[in-house]
């Protein structure tokens, strides 16, 4: 079976009532862990984006001090499944901010690692890039905003 295009989807959502729709939520939600993961984030925790970002910090903290540090092969995989889950986080809620805030984190956890990522090329090259990518994120936000991200930027330089 093929898929239709959301603008299909959208269209026909639109004949539907209330009591179908939320069956169809229901329906969607069960079967996927990022389905359940979503509905959550836009039912509960949209409203409170600080509170969201605060909750994705200390997961990400606690996934940093679980890190098996014995080879720079554990800390990849490691470092990259963080990473997953973060962007995975920046595409539920889709504000600039929560990308800014989440992604500096990670880079601010990155450089605090022990062992250093600095001594293996492919983490140098992760927190790089992330680094750019804050970055372009950043210069998208208010002045205000960009004042307070830049500054935060600079200490992990």
């Amino acid at each position: 079976m093929k898929a239709v295009s959301i603008t299909r989807i959208k269209k026909e959502v639109q004949h539907l009532t209330q009591e179908e729709l939320a069956e169809i939520l229901l329906r969607v939600g069960k079967y996927k862990v990022e389905n359940k993961e979503l509905l959550t984030y836009l039912l509960f925790e949209e409203h409170d984006e600080d509170s969201f970002i605060a909750t994705i910090k200390e997961e990400m903290d606690d996934q940093f001090e679980l890190i098996n540090t014995t080879s720079y092969h554990f800390i990849k995989k490691s470092v990259r499944k963080i990473l997953r889950g973060v962007k995975k986080h920046v595409r539920y809620s889709k504000k600039i901010e929560t990308e800014a805030a989440l992604t500096l984190h990670f880079c601010r956890k990155l450089k605090q690692m022990e062992p250093s990522y600095r001594y293996n090329t492919v983490l140098t090259n992760m927190f790089d890039r992330q680094l750019g990518l804050v970055e372009k994120t950043i210069a998208k936000l208010h002045e205000d905003l960009q004042y307070d991200y830049k500054l935060e930027m600079d200490e992990l330089f």
